[in-house]
């Protein structure tokens, strides 16, 4: 360990626990300015160029802010109060968003009418569709050009008479996209079928997915252009719901429990990774070094720590159990390191500054709820409230959440309807768009980098200096000796 690293250790784990507001980071010498930095990380082979994962709750991510995420860098992990069916359709959607390349376009045969076409494109938010035979021989192509003056009479005719057909132009499989842009550019069109030796369509480029490639350069992509997601499972029908999510195309699964050093949670890890081994697997909530050693043991690829530290957790309360969160990162993280395995705060966050504590304290990645649950993509009811606008929020723990699929997380055994709440439901602030929300965190992290001169979120982690502070200096660190005008 190094000299700041111990010094950090003799903070965080003397003999009272601490949180965010406990401690700052100590500025020191640096060489950096702030759009310098790198805040990229790494979480079992997935890259993400911003450190960032969404909750998984019912009033934070669905598809909406899963692909808002991803397009900002991070990753979001869709919460599971839904039926197996709708989840994995959540998952499809984030991964149609944006392709490098449609590996399985959806098609329509000859036969369909041109309100079945409609009904689709407007399902999948596509502007055009492949017209296939029921081999797979690309026979044509119907985009909203060739519909954009039909009547609704005409609605109930074949698409064979609206479809793009002679002419059509297409490229051989394995084309890449440099030529794709080429051959979209030469004949000013905006979708380029990809067809093998016998006309079998193979896969689709168009030029909105290049465009989205452009406008979003730090984008969380798989290996296939697509971006990436994660999703949430429980452990009562964790086999069902992972086949589901892993055929959708899911690339990161999460063991979703309060308490995840618990057999229920080993023997889901243990399930997923004997018969999804592709997929990376967190497992969690711990907020010890045991919890951490169990799970890695069991095969969990990452370890998420956190335990009643949300906004709207009421764990602590109900059931006297818990951990402040930097002393819990803390403890996790040194096994996380011997083990190789990455650690993810979760919880506790409201602010950029205490996402800049919790790398320091050693996390690899940070899990955010309520700072994303206001944004316009977050699924939450936008209320007007004293002239101002919230959205509402509630813990995965409350009485609400609870009478949904997901009500397993806190189960205590009552039967069906009767749950001890360990949550409960308010109201955030309204955010706006993502992608503003996003700038401001991302910023905030830049600036606690610069100021403790770390170029990367390994120096953050290994050279950055805490400091215990009184009640007095947390008071001196917010806004004091004024009236407030306006708070941003």
């Amino acid at each position: 360990m190094t000299y700041r690293e111990v010094m950090n250790d003799e903070v965080l784990s003397g003999s009272e626990a601490l949180t965010f507001d406990d401690v700052l980071v100590v500025p020191g010498w640096s060489e950096v300015l702030p759009h310098e930095v790198n805040t990229a990380t790494e979480l079992a082979g997935i890259r993400l160029a911003v450190p960032l994962l969404s909750a998984a709750m019912d009033t934070v991510t669905e598809s909406p802010l899963a692909i808002a995420i991803a397009r900002a860098g991070g990753i979001g992990v869709l919460h599971r109060n839904l039926s197996i069916d709708a989840q994995a359709e959540e998952v499809d959607r984030v991964k149609r968003a944006q392709a490098g390349m449609i590996s399985s376009p959806i098609s329509l045969p000859p036969t369909a009418t041109l309100d079945d076409a409609e009904a689709l494109m407007h399902r999948h938010k596509i502007s055009g569709v492949p017209i296939c035979e029921a081999d797979g021989r690309l026979v044509g192509i119907l985009t909203n050009r060739d519909v954009r003056f039909c009547t609704s009479e005409q609605y109930n005719r074949p698409v064979t008479d609206f479809m793009t057909a002679s002419g059509l132009v297409t490229a051989p499989e394995g084309t890449n996209l440099e030529e794709a842009v080429a051959i979209l550019h030469q004949h000013r069109i905006e979708k380029l079928p990809l067809v093998d030796g016998d006309g079998i369509l193979r896969g689709l480029i168009t030029v909105k997915d290049i465009d989205k490639r452009i406008e979003h350069p730090n984008a969380s992509l798989d290996d296939d252009g697509r971006l990436r997601v994660a999703a949430a499972v429980g452990v009562t029908d964790t086999e069902e719901r992972t086949a589901a999510l892993a055929a959708a195309g899911l690339d990161m699964v999460v063991i979703d429990t309060a308490h995840g050093h618990t057999r229920g949670v080993v023997d889901a890890v243990r399930l997923i990774k004997a018969n999804w081994p592709h997929l990376v697997v967190v497992g969690g909530n711990v907020v010890t070094r045991e919890g951490v050693e169990t799970l890695a043991e069991a095969g969990a690829d990452v370890i998420k720590v956190g335990v009643g530290a949300g906004s709207i957790c009421t764990t602590r309360i109900v059931a006297g159990a818990g951990m402040p969160q930097m002393t819990a990162i803390h403890e996790c993280t040194i096994a996380g390191r011997e083990l190789g395995v990455p650690i993810i705060a979760d919880g506790g966050i409201v602010t950029s500054g205490d996402i800049v504590k919790a790398f320091v304290a050693g996390a690899d990645a940070v899990m955010l709820g309520n700072l994303l649950a206001g944004v316009d993509e977050a699924p939450g009811d936008l209320e007007l409230v004293e002239g101002a606008m919230w959205k509402t929020y509630r813990g995965m723990g409350s009485s609400g959440a609870m009478r949904g699929r997901a009500s397993d997380r806190y189960g205590t055994g009552q039967s069906a309807g009767k749950h001890v709440a360990e949550g409960v439901e308010g109201r955030v602030r309204y955010a706006g768009p993502m992608a503003e929300l996003m700038g401001q965190i991302i910023g905030g992290l830049r600036s606690g980098m610069g100021y403790a001169g770390a170029a990367n979120l390994d120096d953050l982690r290994h050279r950055t200096r805490l400091v215990r502070i009184t009640g007095a200096g947390l008071r001196e660190s917010h806004p004091h000796d004024i009236t407030v005008l306006r708070d941003e």
